[in-house]
Parts: C-alpha cells; structure tokens; sequence
C-alpha cells in the first residue's frame, strides 16, 4: 500500500460535477493498494499518517500532527500510484489490486481512520475526480507500508 500525504488549507474533491468531499486545514491522502496488501499495511499506515509530525509549531518547525492541530483528512483511492513507467512509455498497472481487492481495503483504510476520532471526507472509489487543494508548504509526503519496502 502506498500513500501520497500532502498538508493543506484547504481541499474537495468532485465527481460527476458534484463536490462529494471536503476538508479545510489537514491532510489530503492519496491512497493506492497493491494487489499484494492485507489490512495490515493499512494499519501500519493509519498509524504512520495520524501520528506524523507536519504540522508546525509556534517556532515553524515541523512538531505537530493532524490530530494536535484538530485537522481532517481527505483520502482518495488513486491506483495510479502503482504505475510503472521502467518500460516504454505507457505506463503498467499490473502491481495494483483489482477493485474486487482494493475496494475492501480502501473501506478498512477510510473506516479505521475514521475510528480514530478524526472527520474523513472522501472521494469516490473507481470515479474520475477532480481534486482540488491548497498545498501548505509544500509538504509532500510519501510513504510505502512495510511489505512494499522489502
């Protein structure tokens, strides 16, 4: 499972012209599931994106995380990040998890965030969306769950 953090000011998502998620100060998720992941790589994940620090404190540095600063996040299922352009130039999808696969781990993701007492808007699994957001920073995280960095 892999998983792209921006913080933000803001952010939305649309799909079929109507705005189906949106979030102001946090964290926008773009989350991508490899045909290989089990809930756990979501846990690890989960655990990886509350708890970082991005956010800065009265000093600027980074020291604070979405859950200290009350912030929410948006998560979009993207299985375009599992894009491989090593040959040719149209890029492979073959490491991404079917939607019969990724479909219930996406919902583990959004439900187990959710638990964690933090407001989730999402997007639209399997719709093309437009996303909007406000990049605060920039900061750009990317993060792999532990059975993609072996």
């Amino acid at each position: 499972m892999r998983v792209v953090i921006q913080r933000v000011s803001e952010a939305s998502v649309q799909a079929d012209d109507e705005q189906i998620g949106q979030i102001g100060t946090g964290l926008v998720v773009l989350l991508g599931v490899a045909a290989t992941d089990i809930e756990s790589d979501a846990t690890y994940l989960i655990d990886k994106i509350v708890g970082l620090r991005i956010f800065p404190d009265t000093e600027g540095k980074f020291d604070r995380s979405v859950e200290d600063v009350h912030g929410s996040i948006l998560v979009v299922s993207q299985f375009t990040l599992y894009g491989d352009c090593y040959k040719g130039r149209r890029p492979s999808f073959s490491d991404a998890a079917a939607p019969d696969k990724a479909l219930p781990l996406y919902e583990y993701f959004v439900r187990t965030l959710r638990a964690r007492q933090i407001p989730v808007a999402t997007g639209k699994f399997q719709a093309s969306m437009a996303v909007r957001l406000v990049n605060d920073g920039p900061v750009t995280i990317i993060i792999d769950s532990p059975t993609r960095t072996k």
